[in-house]
Protein backbone atom coordinates (compact mmCIF):
# COMPACT_ATOMS: atom_id res chain seq x y z
CA UNK A 1 0.00 0.00 0.00
CA UNK A 2 1.74 3.15 -1.11
CA UNK A 3 1.50 5.89 1.91
CA UNK A 4 1.11 9.78 0.58
CA UNK A 5 3.90 12.04 0.61
CA UNK A 6 3.64 15.20 1.95
CA UNK A 7 5.19 18.14 -0.34
CA UNK A 8 6.00 21.18 1.80
CA UNK A 9 6.80 22.98 -1.69
CA UNK A 10 3.36 22.25 -2.79
CA UNK A 11 1.70 23.68 0.33
CA UNK A 12 3.92 26.88 0.48
CA UNK A 13 2.80 27.44 -3.03
CA UNK A 14 -0.95 27.39 -2.06
CA UNK A 15 -0.63 29.35 1.37
CA UNK A 16 2.09 31.46 -0.85
CA UNK A 17 -1.31 31.93 -3.31
CA UNK A 18 -4.23 32.63 -0.82
CA UNK A 19 -1.65 35.40 1.12
CA UNK A 20 -1.47 36.93 -2.40
CA UNK A 21 -5.40 36.77 -3.33
CA UNK A 22 -5.77 38.31 0.53
CA UNK A 23 -3.81 40.97 -0.02
CA UNK A 24 -5.50 42.04 -2.90
CA UNK A 25 -8.80 41.82 -1.60
CA UNK A 26 -7.68 44.04 0.92
CA UNK A 27 -6.39 46.88 -1.64
CA UNK A 28 -9.06 46.66 -3.71
CA UNK A 29 -11.06 47.01 -0.85
CA UNK A 30 -9.56 50.31 0.45
CA UNK A 31 -9.40 51.40 -3.11
CA UNK A 32 -13.04 51.29 -3.23
CA UNK A 33 -14.26 52.54 0.37
CA UNK A 34 -11.04 53.71 2.23
CA UNK A 35 -10.79 55.09 5.16
CA UNK A 36 -11.79 51.70 6.73
CA UNK A 37 -11.05 50.60 10.45
CA UNK A 38 -10.01 46.99 11.20
CA UNK A 39 -13.25 45.84 12.04
CA UNK A 40 -14.81 47.20 9.23
CA UNK A 41 -12.23 45.35 6.51
CA UNK A 42 -12.67 42.54 8.28
CA UNK A 43 -16.48 42.41 8.22
CA UNK A 44 -16.57 43.23 4.43
CA UNK A 45 -14.18 40.83 3.52
CA UNK A 46 -15.21 37.88 6.07
CA UNK A 47 -12.12 37.61 6.92
CA UNK A 48 -10.55 36.94 10.66
CA UNK A 49 -9.30 40.46 12.23
CA UNK A 50 -6.26 38.45 12.73
CA UNK A 51 -5.11 38.04 9.08
CA UNK A 52 -6.70 41.63 8.01
CA UNK A 53 -4.44 43.15 11.00
CA UNK A 54 -1.28 41.32 9.61
CA UNK A 55 -2.09 42.00 5.69
CA UNK A 56 -2.74 45.51 6.80
CA UNK A 57 0.77 46.03 8.59
CA UNK A 58 2.70 44.51 5.70
CA UNK A 59 1.05 46.49 3.31
CA UNK A 60 1.31 49.94 5.79
CA UNK A 61 5.53 49.00 6.23
CA UNK A 62 5.65 48.38 2.27
CA UNK A 63 3.95 51.74 1.63
CA UNK A 64 0.89 50.29 -0.10
CA UNK A 65 -1.59 51.60 2.62
CA UNK A 66 -1.27 54.36 5.66
CA UNK A 67 -2.75 54.20 8.97
CA UNK A 68 -4.39 57.97 10.24
CA UNK A 69 -4.53 58.72 14.03
CA UNK A 70 -8.06 56.91 14.09
CA UNK A 71 -6.37 53.47 13.23
CA UNK A 72 -8.28 53.77 9.61
CA UNK A 73 -6.69 52.80 6.76
CA UNK A 74 -6.22 54.05 3.01
CA UNK A 75 -4.13 53.76 -0.02
CA UNK A 76 -0.69 54.50 0.48
CA UNK A 77 2.15 56.49 -1.29
CA UNK A 78 2.90 52.73 -3.66
CA UNK A 79 -0.53 52.17 -4.63
CA UNK A 80 -1.71 55.77 -5.80
CA UNK A 81 1.82 55.85 -8.15
CA UNK A 82 0.18 52.93 -10.15
CA UNK A 83 -3.46 55.13 -10.83
CA UNK A 84 -0.31 57.75 -12.28
CA UNK A 85 0.35 54.96 -14.61
CA UNK A 86 -2.94 54.73 -16.02
CA UNK A 87 -2.16 57.70 -18.44
CA UNK A 88 0.39 55.89 -20.09
CA UNK A 89 -1.41 53.01 -21.11
CA UNK A 90 -2.06 52.46 -24.65
CA UNK A 91 -5.88 52.57 -24.50
CA UNK A 92 -5.51 55.95 -23.04
CA UNK A 93 -3.38 57.16 -24.96
CA UNK A 94 -5.30 56.66 -28.26
CA UNK A 95 -8.27 57.74 -26.66
CA UNK A 96 -7.12 61.19 -26.46
CA UNK A 97 -6.69 60.95 -30.22
CA UNK A 98 -10.59 60.26 -30.60
CA UNK A 99 -11.64 62.47 -27.99
CA UNK A 100 -9.88 65.71 -29.43
CA UNK A 101 -11.77 64.95 -32.63
CA UNK A 102 -15.33 64.30 -31.13
CA UNK A 103 -14.83 67.43 -28.45
CA UNK A 104 -14.01 69.43 -32.06
CA UNK A 105 -17.26 68.38 -33.43
CA UNK A 106 -19.50 68.53 -30.24
CA UNK A 107 -17.40 70.28 -26.86
CA UNK A 108 -19.06 67.76 -24.96
CA UNK A 109 -17.50 65.87 -21.89
CA UNK A 110 -16.52 62.38 -23.38
CA UNK A 111 -14.90 59.26 -20.83
CA UNK A 112 -13.49 55.92 -21.70
CA UNK A 113 -14.82 52.96 -19.11
CA UNK A 114 -13.69 49.70 -18.31
CA UNK A 115 -16.00 46.88 -16.21
CA UNK A 116 -14.49 46.89 -12.39
CA UNK A 117 -16.86 43.71 -11.35
CA UNK A 118 -20.29 45.17 -11.15
CA UNK A 119 -19.18 48.83 -11.49
CA UNK A 120 -18.32 50.86 -14.31
CA UNK A 121 -14.58 52.71 -13.62
CA UNK A 122 -13.77 55.78 -15.58
CA UNK A 123 -9.77 55.62 -16.75
CA UNK A 124 -9.61 58.23 -18.55
CA UNK A 125 -11.76 61.37 -19.75
CA UNK A 126 -12.05 65.08 -21.35
CA UNK A 127 -14.17 67.66 -20.38
CA UNK A 128 -16.36 70.15 -22.62
CA UNK A 129 -15.75 73.92 -22.37
CA UNK A 130 -19.30 74.11 -21.09
CA UNK A 131 -19.96 75.45 -17.83
CA UNK A 132 -22.89 73.22 -17.16
CA UNK A 133 -21.39 69.99 -16.90
CA UNK A 134 -21.30 66.14 -15.32
CA UNK A 135 -18.50 66.64 -12.73
CA UNK A 136 -16.67 63.78 -12.40
CA UNK A 137 -13.50 62.81 -12.30
CA UNK A 138 -10.63 59.33 -13.56
CA UNK A 139 -11.54 56.78 -11.06
CA UNK A 140 -14.99 56.98 -10.66
CA UNK A 141 -17.51 54.69 -10.45
CA UNK A 142 -21.23 54.02 -11.55
CA UNK A 143 -23.24 50.50 -11.33
CA UNK A 144 -22.85 48.80 -14.66
CA UNK A 145 -26.40 47.62 -14.81
CA UNK A 146 -27.25 51.40 -14.67
CA UNK A 147 -24.78 53.42 -16.51
CA UNK A 148 -24.69 53.68 -20.51
CA UNK A 149 -20.75 52.73 -20.46
CA UNK A 150 -21.66 49.28 -17.95
CA UNK A 151 -24.44 47.93 -20.35
CA UNK A 152 -22.32 48.25 -23.41
CA UNK A 153 -19.35 45.94 -21.97
CA UNK A 154 -22.26 43.66 -20.32
CA UNK A 155 -24.04 43.25 -23.64
CA UNK A 156 -21.20 41.55 -24.25
CA UNK A 157 -21.59 39.23 -21.93
CA UNK A 158 -23.85 35.96 -21.85
CA UNK A 159 -26.69 36.24 -19.32
CA UNK A 160 -25.13 33.55 -16.72
CA UNK A 161 -22.07 35.48 -16.64
CA UNK A 162 -24.13 39.07 -16.00
CA UNK A 163 -26.83 37.08 -13.18
CA UNK A 164 -23.55 36.42 -11.72
CA UNK A 165 -22.15 39.64 -11.21
CA UNK A 166 -25.78 41.05 -9.86
CA UNK A 167 -26.56 37.76 -7.94
CA UNK A 168 -29.34 39.24 -5.73
CA UNK A 169 -31.22 40.70 -8.39
CA UNK A 170 -31.95 44.21 -6.78
CA UNK A 171 -31.31 46.19 -9.28
CA UNK A 172 -32.47 50.40 -8.39
CA UNK A 173 -30.63 53.19 -10.12
CA UNK A 174 -28.39 56.00 -8.64
CA UNK A 175 -31.63 58.38 -9.37
CA UNK A 176 -33.95 55.61 -7.87
CA UNK A 177 -35.44 54.16 -10.80
CA UNK A 178 -35.90 50.02 -9.93
CA UNK A 179 -35.54 47.71 -12.89
CA UNK A 180 -37.67 44.60 -13.00
CA UNK A 181 -35.05 42.87 -11.59
CA UNK A 182 -32.43 40.33 -14.52
CA UNK A 183 -35.25 39.87 -16.80
CA UNK A 184 -35.54 44.07 -17.33
CA UNK A 185 -31.58 43.99 -17.52
CA UNK A 186 -31.29 40.96 -20.15
CA UNK A 187 -34.16 42.64 -22.11
CA UNK A 188 -32.00 46.23 -21.67
CA UNK A 189 -28.52 44.67 -22.92
CA UNK A 190 -30.04 42.98 -26.16
CA UNK A 191 -31.52 46.40 -26.89
CA UNK A 192 -27.69 47.51 -26.56
CA UNK A 193 -26.96 44.69 -28.77
CA UNK A 194 -29.29 45.22 -31.27
CA UNK A 195 -28.48 49.51 -31.50
CA UNK A 196 -24.96 48.82 -31.62
CA UNK A 197 -24.55 51.60 -28.45
CA UNK A 198 -26.13 52.22 -24.98
CA UNK A 199 -28.04 54.80 -23.80
CA UNK A 200 -28.72 56.85 -20.52
CA UNK A 201 -31.57 59.09 -19.48
CA UNK A 202 -31.52 60.33 -15.64
CA UNK A 203 -30.61 56.88 -14.84
CA UNK A 204 -26.96 57.96 -13.10
CA UNK A 205 -27.84 61.72 -12.42
CA UNK A 206 -30.99 63.68 -12.75
CA UNK A 207 -30.85 65.72 -15.69
CA UNK A 208 -28.24 63.77 -17.49
CA UNK A 209 -28.05 61.78 -20.91
CA UNK A 210 -25.03 60.02 -21.59
CA UNK A 211 -24.22 57.32 -24.80
CA UNK A 212 -21.93 54.67 -25.04
CA UNK A 213 -20.57 52.59 -27.99
CA UNK A 214 -17.86 49.56 -27.50
CA UNK A 215 -14.43 49.69 -28.05
CA UNK A 216 -13.21 45.99 -29.37
CA UNK A 217 -10.27 44.23 -29.87
CA UNK A 218 -9.13 42.36 -33.16
CA UNK A 219 -11.23 39.02 -31.88
CA UNK A 220 -14.63 41.01 -31.42
CA UNK A 221 -13.89 41.19 -27.60
CA UNK A 222 -15.03 44.57 -26.08
CA UNK A 223 -12.30 46.34 -24.13
CA UNK A 224 -14.09 49.49 -22.86
CA UNK A 225 -16.65 51.68 -23.44
CA UNK A 226 -16.78 55.29 -25.02
CA UNK A 227 -19.24 57.49 -23.29
CA UNK A 228 -20.22 61.16 -23.76
CA UNK A 229 -22.23 62.98 -21.14
CA UNK A 230 -24.01 65.56 -22.01
CA UNK A 231 -26.91 67.37 -20.06
CA UNK A 232 -30.65 66.83 -21.13
CA UNK A 233 -31.09 70.34 -21.98
CA UNK A 234 -28.46 70.15 -24.30
CA UNK A 235 -30.04 67.53 -26.20
CA UNK A 236 -32.62 67.75 -28.99
CA UNK A 237 -33.41 65.15 -31.45
CA UNK A 238 -31.57 65.96 -33.85
CA UNK A 239 -28.04 66.61 -31.86
CA UNK A 240 -28.96 63.49 -30.19
CA UNK A 241 -28.27 61.67 -33.47
CA UNK A 242 -25.68 63.74 -34.72
CA UNK A 243 -23.57 62.51 -30.71
CA UNK A 244 -24.68 59.41 -31.78
CA UNK A 245 -23.56 58.80 -35.34
CA UNK A 246 -20.14 60.85 -34.34
CA UNK A 247 -19.54 58.53 -31.15
CA UNK A 248 -19.75 55.42 -33.19
CA UNK A 249 -17.49 56.47 -35.73
CA UNK A 250 -15.20 57.74 -33.10
CA UNK A 251 -15.66 53.86 -31.30
CA UNK A 252 -14.97 52.21 -34.50
CA UNK A 253 -12.17 54.76 -35.34
CA UNK A 254 -10.66 54.02 -31.16
CA UNK A 255 -10.86 50.13 -32.01
CA UNK A 256 -8.58 50.18 -34.69
CA UNK A 257 -6.02 52.07 -32.59
CA UNK A 258 -6.24 49.47 -30.21
CA UNK A 259 -7.11 46.21 -32.05
CA UNK A 260 -4.04 44.34 -30.62
CA UNK A 261 -4.76 44.49 -27.16
CA UNK A 262 -6.03 41.73 -24.68
CA UNK A 263 -9.82 42.28 -22.35
CA UNK A 264 -8.44 43.59 -19.15
CA UNK A 265 -12.01 43.98 -17.48
CA UNK A 266 -11.68 43.37 -13.80
CA UNK A 267 -13.52 40.47 -11.70
CA UNK A 268 -13.58 40.48 -7.72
Amino acid sequence: MSVPVHQPETDSRRSASVGVHTTLRVLDLLAARAPLGLSEISRELGMPKSTVHRVCNVLVQRGWAVRDHETRFDLGIRALRLAGRAEELPIVIAFRTVAAEFLALHDETICLAVLDGAESLFIALEETSHPVRLVTSVGSKTPAFASASGRVVLAAQSNDVVAATFPLGSLVTPTGRRLNGLPELFSILAQVNDNGYAENWEETAVGLYAASVPVRNERGNVLAALTTCVPTSRITQERRDAIVNDLQAAGRRLSQFVAWLPTFAARR
